[in-house]
């Protein structure tokens, strides 16, 4: 009798322990993009072109970033609606799209990126040169897929908040002719070093964030903050914080 209650513990023990694990998420690790808007090209400065982020990226988690500065957050709901109907756009469609032909040609304006993450877990990616302005000669589909996610933008610029993040992508940019007077580099943000091809790039965390967010402040506009470093040479600094998966 002793054996068999101890056999029937035992039995039990693990039955529960089993059924502790199974009721245990699996771990999926940090949010991954799940559907973008962006873009590339275009007539723009080295340093817009190297800080440039997506304009729309939501993540798996349901976390939108809009331009790396606002930030909102979607239900399960309308985060997988989001997805299912980016998949419906995009998916069929060709890694670049070229417009029907008669569409006018339109130079030095960006191209239109959008994305999302399908069922095999790969992200799908479609280019559309121009798209703005010769919409009428390419797929509609991809009109739709924009305008579902510059709703997100518009909706995180009236009800979102800012973005921040610990980690910030700064470029210095030679300005030797540049006018005006320039302030001292700031102490704790690391100076150029090597080649700067037309830009010099840097992500830092740490006192090193806090040190160009605060000599820099965001939203500036179009001002060119100078800076001249310990060797006397001129750069304009700029900035922006990274996204989760950068």
């Amino acid at each position: 009798m002793i054996l068999l209650v101890a056999l029937l513990s035992l039995a039990a023990a693990c039955g529960g322990a089993e059924a502790d694990m199974s009721a245990t998420p699996a771990d999926d690790g940090p949010a991954k993009p799940v559907a973008l808007w962006g873009a590339e090209g275009g007539f723009v400065t080295a340093t817009t072109n190297v800080l440039r982020p997506p304009r729309v990226v939501l993540y798996s988690d349901g976390l939108v970033i809009v331009d790396a500065s606002k930030q909102l957050k979607l239900t399960d709901a309308e985060a997988g609606e989001t997805v299912a109907s980016m998949e419906r756009y995009l998916t069929g469609q060709p890694p670049t799209v070229e417009p029907k032909p008669g569409a006018p040609m339109v130079t030095d304006v960006p191209t239109t990126v959008l994305g999302v993450r399908g069922k095999d877990g790969k992200m799908l990616e479609v280019r559309a040169a121009a798209l703005d302005q010769v919409a009428d000669f390419y797929p509609k589909e991809l009109s739709e897929a924009k305008k579902l996610m510059d709703g997100l933008a518009t909706r995180a610029a009236a009800t979102g908040t800012d973005y921040v993040a610990t980690r910030v992508r700064m470029v210095a940019e030679g300005a030797e002719s540049a006018e005006g007077k320039p302030a001292p580099w700031p102490a704790g943000v690391p100076e150029p070093s090597g080649t700067v091809d037309p830009v010099w790039q840097k992500d830092v965390e740490g006192a090193a964030v806090s040190a160009i967010t605060k000599a820099v402040p965001a939203g500036q506009g179009h001002d060119r903050p100078l800076f001249k470093t310990g060797s006397g040479a001129l750069f304009v600094l700029s900035w922006r914080y990274l996204l989760p998966d950068e």
